[in-house]
């Protein structure tokens, strides 16, 4: 998907809503336990009840992985299945890889090629060798982690560098990398005083934006200081939609907890 495809779509479904599909077996609902891909026909429950309301979807790898090769094999199918049935959602394979040159070649190729992900979350501690393999795919995105909103985020990021603050000194230099067209960066909603700081840099790239809702982020606050004049956010909820139910109407309250957000993203057009 290329940048204009995705601002396109986000003006024309007023939302930039971003669907977290963190699937847990402990969670979802004990009545589809009984299926053969039980992720799978949770996943696919959300996507229909939610895709009205957002413009991307975002399958965590650690939340499929950990189940082995059925985990894998929905995590596929789940792709497969917004692919072929919302062909016009962005879908975020995020699984924050990073490595040397060769090794993170070969990741790219799996989320791209294997799993036909639109693009990819990228840890950059590694540097430009291990990034730029990412960015080779023509209309693929690397997705670098910017700053996050972990408490130990502030163990590392918030380092004072050469009068610069690191995670300030990594967005300018892997912004250097690539373009507006083919990176992101990923910037957690619980930081959302920083966003004025990060805009200098970039003012016209995407921000992917996790943490709004079960984690504690401000969407409002968020918006305040990290909108541009192309919107230029995604911000992703994950808890807070796909688990506002555990009974059988899980679907249908996703798709209310979607609505609620979309319906304040609105007012941003």
């Amino acid at each position: 998907m290329t940048r204009d495809e995705l601002i396109k779509q986000i003006y024309s479904k007023k939302t930039f809503l971003c669907v977290g599909l963190d699937p847990d077996t402990e969670k979802i609902p004990k009545h589809l336990m009984e299926e053969e891909f039980p992720i799978y026909e949770f996943n696919k429950s959300i996507i229909d009840a939610t895709a009205e309301q957002c413009v991307a979807y975002k399958p965590n790898s650690a939340f499929y992985e950990a189940y082995g090769l059925n985990g894998l094999t929905a995590l596929e199918k789940t792709i497969r299945y917004i692919k072929t049935n919302y062909p016009k959602h962005f879908v975020i394979d995020d699984a924050k890889r990073g490595d040397i040159g060769n090794t993170s070649a070969m990741y790219a190729k799996s989320s791209f090629k294997r799993l036909n992900a639109d693009a990819i979350t990228v840890a950059p501690y590694m540097g430009r060798d291990s990034v730029k393999p990412f960015l080779q795919f023509e209309d693929k995105w690397a997705i670098v982690l910017g700053l996050t909103s972990n408490e130990g985020s502030a163990d590392f990021q918030h380092l004072n560098v050469d009068g610069q603050e690191l995670y300030l000194k990594v967005i300018e230099t892997c912004a250097s990398w690539g373009t507006k067209n083919n990176m992101m960066f990923v910037v957690g909603a619980t930081q959302a005083a920083m966003f004025a700081k990060i805009r200098k840099i970039i003012p016209d790239h995407f921000l992917l934006v996790p943490g709004v809702g079960a984690q504690g982020g401000d969407l409002q606050e968020v918006c305040k200081h990290g909108l541009n004049k192309n919107i230029g956010l995604l911000i992703n909820s994950s808890r807070g939609i796909i688990y506002a139910s555990s009974a059988e109407d899980f679907a249908e309250k996703a798709g209310e907890e979607a609505l609620k957000i979309a319906t304040q993203m609105k007012s941003y057009f």
